[in-house]
């Protein structure tokens, strides 16, 4: 037995009624957190590091990092997250692939 690839699994997954919409609904919310991660694994940070930087907990800087995390976080968590490792937060609104001006 073949064993099923990710790749497979989501071109299949996203055949299925409905599926695409709601993963294109998400992909921004998934975007966001996996830019969160990569940016403190490539600061050289752990969770613990930066909750303390933050004056916060490690489990809150857990759930702003989830995908799974039910609540969105604040423009002021998400700036205040960057700042901590050098960076700014920039946003940009997109149409059609296209960044807007």
């Amino acid at each position: 037995m073949e064993r099923t690839t990710l790749q497979s699994f989501k071109e299949e997954a996203l055949k299925r009624e409905g599926v695409k919409q709601i993963y294109e609904d998400l992909s921004a919310e998934y975007e966001v957190r996996k830019q969160l991660i990569a940016l403190r694994q490539q600061a050289g940070f752990t969770q613990e590091q930066i909750a303390e930087i933050l004056q916060t907990k490690k489990s809150n800087i857990s759930r702003l990092e989830s995908v799974n995390s039910l609540s969105s976080p604040r423009l002021s968590t998400l700036s205040d997250y960057a700042a901590a490792m050098g960076y700014k937060l920039k946003i940009e609104f997109v149409r059609n692939g296209e960044v807007c001006p």
